[in-house]
């Protein structure tokens, strides 16, 4: 999916010749820290609640500033995770997207990626959660979906994911079945390592919010 899939259509736009104050009501009524400037439909930064506090804008128009502007931008024919990198790299509450000659196309909030990202993974379907592990990457897709189905379960979403502080990869796989009980066996007799299993769904909202996290800054790396 491309990014200008996600454009939201009521995002305003700054004017240079506008306040900072206007730029933190507009940021206000839209529940976001940035907000795009043009200039006669061309892209010239991303003004954010930080930039107008930390140089006093608040009663001076953003032209006097216009150079310190973060650039922040992605061109509209982008990918989904480009966007997601991006914004977790900057920590972006909102990203510009522009065409071949910097004209502003439009803006995506990142409340509307992690919305599509969520109903990619199938988030939202019943079902349980199995993480597992394996030593370097000595495991077989196409072995771990054998394994699934032969348990009469099916896969809806799989993401293998890298943290921080560990050696080897995980593979989270989202099923559309709760009862885990005799897949996790079946894993086991065939080596891998099961380091979670989420079946409640009490516990799972916070696994999802942490995989999309995951997902996200293993594609930044």
């Amino acid at each position: 999916m491309i990014v200008q899939q996600l454009i939201s259509e009521d995002i305003p736009v700054i004017l240079l010749t506008d306040s900072g104050q206007k730029a933190l009501s507009c940021m206000d009524v839209f529940r976001l820290s940035h907000l795009p400037v043009v200039r006669d439909h061309v892209y010239v930064g991303l003004v954010s609640d930080q930039f107008i506090e930390d140089l006093n804008l608040s009663e001076k128009e953003l032209e006097s500033h216009a150079s310190q502007l973060p650039f922040h931008s992605l061109h509209f024919n982008s990918s989904v995770y480009e966007a997601a990198a991006l914004m977790t790299r900057h920590g972006l509450s909102l990203l510009p997207l522009v065409d071949d000659d910097h004209l502003y196309v439009g803006s995506i909030t990142q409340s509307d990626l992690t919305r599509y990202l969520t109903r990619y993974m199938s988030l939202n379907e019943p079902g349980g959660v199995i993480v597992l592990q394996c030593a370097g990457n000595s495991y077989s897709v196409s072995q771990i979906s054998q394994i699934v189905e032969s348990n009469d379960a099916r896969i809806l979403h799989l993401v293998v994911s890298k943290p921080a502080d560990a050696e080897n990869p995980e593979i989270t796989l989202k099923l559309d079945k709760v009862e885990l009980s005799s897949l996790l066996q079946t894993f086991s007799r065939y080596g891998y390592q099961v380091s979670a299993v989420y079946m409640d769904d009490s516990l799972l909202h916070d696994l999802y919010e942490d995989r999309i996290e995951l997902l996200i800054r293993y594609m930044n790396l």
